[in-house]
């Protein structure tokens, strides 16, 4: 294990070994994978997928990675998913990031769905998991143009707290080809991804991230941070158990959430906040199901 081990995974109480009968593809997302990594044949790509999986679970022991998330489209069930796909096709200099973005699976989905690639950032605390992406989908940097900038959220260098932005600056476009940092695209991001990140902190750390999400949002109305995680009816911790993977989260509720953003955050009526309650279900042949908050926030 690395020195990111469980210790530093605060949200999550167990650490299973990983059990390959948890692998569990639908065949929506088959057509998916099969289309993104050029494997056609069932049993190849499920060896594909669990050794990469392997690889990356030794990296992080993340629940996400155990319960086989990655090779499950997420965007497409997000409410103002044509929101983001709006933004890509009629934004003057958009961009997409990914916050906390793993292999790039969600990225390519954006891509595959007609976000521009040139145009889209990840970033996460492991980079090796960046790397095992285009393992994953038979990529390199080469045949895949989305940028990355590894690194920690929380320090300063990578991400700063700024003000929102309420005007569009006229300096130039920051060149997302050498990016080490998020701190130039302050007032810049068309669409931010969050989806299955917030829960990871507690309240305090989910505050402070609100703030540095909304200091990188464009000030141009219709620009959006966007996602989906763990949700409660009345905000407080939330113990659950994930088949095997057992965790204690800080969950909001949507009215929380919303207030959150609208008022603390952001000024009163700088931004629309949309939040949700949807059941998720674990997998295709469980009927384990839990509640996540899909939201949005998008700026007016």
């Amino acid at each position: 294990m690395t020195d990111q081990g469980p210790a530093t995974i605060e949200a999550q109480l167990s650490f299973p070994p990983l059990d390959e009968s948890q692998y569990d593809l639908s065949s929506q997302d088959a057509v998916f994978m099969k289309k993104l990594t050029g494997i056609e044949d069932d049993a190849a790509l499920k060896r594909h997928i669990l050794g990469v999986q392997a690889k990356a679970y030794k990296v992080a022991p993340y629940g996400c990675i155990y319960l086989f998330s990655f090779i499950r489209r997420k965007l497409c069930w997000l409410p103002a998913h044509e929101q983001v796909l709006r933004l890509g096709r009629e934004c003057k200099d958009p961009i997409f990031l990914d916050i906390g973005c793993c292999f790039g699976s969600d990225i390519r989905e954006v891509i595959h769905d007609g976000f521009p690639a040139a145009k889209i950032i990840g970033t996460d605390l492991h980079p090796e998991f960046w790397n095992l992406g285009h393992e994953l989908y038979n990529t390199s940097p080469d045949t895949f143009p989305a940028h990355f900038v590894g690194g920690d959220v929380f320090k300063p260098e990578i991400l700063a707290v700024a003000p929102p932005s309420t005007r569009t600056t006229g300096t130039p476009s920051p060149d997302l080809n050498n990016l080490t940092s998020l701190n130039p695209l302050h007032g810049r991001v068309s669409v931010i991804y969050a989806t299955a990140f917030f829960h990871f902190f507690k309240e305090d750390k989910q505050l402070h991230m609100a703030h540095a999400l909304a200091g990188l949002l464009s000030p141009e109305p219709g620009s959006v941070i966007v996602g989906a995680h763990t949700g409660a009816q009345e905000k407080g911790v939330v113990n659950q158990v994930f088949r095997n993977v057992e965790v204690d989260m800080f969950a909001h509720s949507p009215e929380s959430w919303i207030a959150m953003w609208d008022g603390e955050v952001f000024e009163k009526g700088m931004v629309k906040v949309d939040a949700e309650f949807r059941e998720v279900i674990s997998d295709v042949s469980s009927s384990e199901r839990y509640l996540f908050l899909f939201w949005s926030v998008t700026r007016l």
